[in-house]
């Protein structure tokens, strides 16, 4: 059962890679007239049909809310932040394994010292904790459970108390937050929220 598994997680790497570097006009979803220009579900077409059905399903809707944070990485160091900690969700729930990641980024035309972290974080103590209390998220982001794009800009978090980081990704922390409205629990770095 192990070679079936890792061959089908391999598919589905390679199947995620694609996505992400296909245009939004060359989805099938596209094309169905289930999401825009952008990636965004049209919320007043409905899933009535097999053929809408089959071009949105639930990992063709991680692809469109991971493709959309990729999106946003030009421009500044919160957007990597964000993108990093896509990527670490996409690694954990797909129990990808550093060669993999890389290779993603390969076919992105990136690679590891894109991510270099040129951002001082105050909120950040010596022993790389976070400072528990209230903050905001400066870009959409997704819920590690459902992978579904409900965390907007602006939305509430709460950091608990000895919040260490969970892991890192090419040496930028990764950290679990709790968004208020849903009490969900989301990947952060530290770039990417503010007081």
């Amino acid at each position: 059962m192990g070679i079936v598994k890792r061959a089908a997680d391999l598919a589905y790497t390679f199947r995620l890679i694609r996505m992400l570097v296909m245009d939004w006009t060359s989805w099938d979803a596209y094309k169905e007239g289930v999401i825009d220009e952008k990636g965004k579900r049209i919320k007043s077409v409905p899933l009535d049909t097999d053929e809408k059905k089959s071009s949105y399903t639930p990992f063709i809707r991680l692809c469109a809310n991971i493709k959309r944070l990729v999106s946003k990485i030009p421009g500044g160091g919160t957007k990597l932040g964000s993108f990093v900690s896509a990527l670490f969700l996409i690694k954990e729930k797909y129990n990808m394994s550093d060669k993999q990641v890389d290779n993603i980024l390969e076919k992105l035309g990136m690679s590891q010292l894109d991510f270099l972290s040129e951002q001082t974080e105050w909120f950040v103590t010596k022993d790389r904790q976070l400072s528990p209390g209230i903050y905001r998220v400066r870009e959409e982001k997704v819920l590690n459970k459902t992978c579904d794009d409900v965390v907007k800009a602006k939305d509430k978090i709460r950091i608990e108390d000895n919040c260490f980081p969970v892991n890192d990704l090419f040496g930028i922390d990764i950290y679990e937050a709790i968004h208020l409205s849903t009490r969900q629990t989301i990947y952060v770095t530290a770039s990417e929220i503010y007081k």
